[in-house]
């Protein structure tokens, strides 16, 4: 029996011939990624453990994100804590206020991530950089310490989910519906412990910033991982980002799923996640009447360019809704700056917004908008659980950047048809 593009590359990186569903391996590591919460906590138990240096010093990356610019003294201790690590084993990616970003919008930016490699991160959406065809997961912080020492980490082969994608996406439909969608039939729960692995001829109708919107959001439907085929827009993606060589895999034609998934995007319809799940999607006719208090348009999800381009079409000539906060963050520094010299700043300025600097921000309920008991949030983000942008009282509703725009402007969700 064949296997899956996660199981191929697994088997690569555990120097074995095949791997199957459910077996225990150890397997060397491309990338091992931490940010300014979780850094701090591995950081610990990599000094508990005794170890005295790091495996190297290129393959880690520490990205000082959730809390910076800091927002209070435990967060500037965090920052501080990465710091000195970073110094004391020169960690070469090491980004902090001024140079970094959005940490899974930042890696793939900096070519730090392509075909075929395998990655670990102290963080849950780490599974964005399957995107780029490259098996990566979240992991604890105890497996983090472990390995930025080692270079190694231990997995159980995940089973896979195929989904077959057909068709072409409408005007104003996003990659963000396509994966709001697919939550909404598969449930929160519907790839638990599985790789979500996507392909098809659909697959050219999804830019590769769909592609890391969509891998971003796999663990929200309790996914290991989620992957996608490697075709022309991906090769031209990393080779404009790095010069290094990589290996692309692709699943073998009997390789076993356990379910495959035909998904038409010339049926998807732009898409609201309700409180409190994502899987709670909606589409228009089911939208009611839901007056907002905040729009956030950024995060790791929807806070690259061309995130930022759709939400500034919307916004153009327009002004926020009296009574609406609407804040966009741009997700790295490079795209800040782009978003100046294509006039999209001014765009969003005009329009009433905050432009912020990047950061995760209240994606977390970390700042930069934090909700009061009672108030709804539309947002780009990739959760929208009890509490998760404040108040256990408050509300998100997870949208696309078009419809994060264009309820802005309403005062309550909406959709934006041009």
């Amino acid at each position: 029996m064949g296997m899956t593009m996660s199981q191929k590359i697994l088997a690569k990186h555990a120097g074995l011939d095949e791997v199957r569903e459910g077996q225990l391996i150890r397997a060397k590591l491309d990338m091992v990624l931490a940010n300014d919460i979780t850094g701090p906590v591995a950081i610990n138990e990599f000094n508990k453990a005794g170890f005295g240096g790091v495996f190297d010093k290129c393959r880690i990356s520490l990205v000082m994100d959730h809390f910076a610019p800091n927002k209070d003294i435990k967060a500037a201790a965090q920052c501080k804590q990465c710091r000195e690590f970073a110094g004391k084993y020169d960690i070469v990616n090491f980004y902090d206020a001024g140079d970094m970003g959005v940490e899974h919008a930042l890696l793939p930016e900096k070519g730090l991530i392509a075909p075929g490699e395998l990655c670990i991160g102290a963080d849950s959406h780490t599974c964005t950089y399957g995107a780029l065809g490259a098996f990566s997961t979240g992991v604890g912080s105890t497996d983090m310490a472990a390995g930025m020492a080692t270079g190694e980490a231990w997995f159980k082969v995940p089973a896979a989910i195929r989904f077959n994608l057909h068709g072409k996406l409408k005007p104003y439909v996003t990659g963000k519906d396509v994966i709001l969608h697919i939550i909404g039939m598969i449930g929160v729960d519907g790839a638990l412990y599985k790789s979500m692995e996507f392909g098809g001829e659909g697959l050219a109708s999804l830019t590769v910033e769909d592609r890391l919107c969509m891998a971003n959001m796999a663990i929200e439907a309790g996914a290991k991982n989620g992957i996608f085929e490697v075709d022309r827009q991906t090769i031209d993606y990393v080779k404009e980002r790095t010069d290094r060589d990589f290996e692309v895999f692709k699943a073998d034609g009997d390789a076993l799923y356990s379910q495959v998934i035909d998904i038409d995007l010339d049926l998807i319809q732009q898409t609201v996640s309700f409180p409190h799940l994502p899987e709670n999607a909606r589409t228009e006719k089911d939208w009611g009447e839901v007056k907002i208090d905040q729009a956030v348009i950024g995060s790791c999800t929807n806070g690259r360019i061309s995130d930022m381009r759709q939400a500034a079409s919307v916004l153009k000539g327009k002004k926020v809704a009296k009574g609406v906060r609407c804040i966009v963050i741009p997700a790295t520094q490079k795209i800040y700056l782009q978003c100046i010299r294509e006039g999209l700043a001014e765009i969003f300025i005009n329009a009433g917004c905050v432009f912020s600097t990047p950061t995760c921000g209240p994606c977390l309920g970390g700042h930069m908008g934090i909700l009061a008991a009672g108030e709804r949030a539309v947002s780009t983000t990739n959760r929208n659980f009890v509490g998760r942008m404040g108040h256990v009282d408050s509300e998100v509703y997870l949208a696309s950047p078009y419809v994060a725009a264009a309820s802005a402007i309403a005062g309550k969700i909406a959709g934006y048809k041009g």
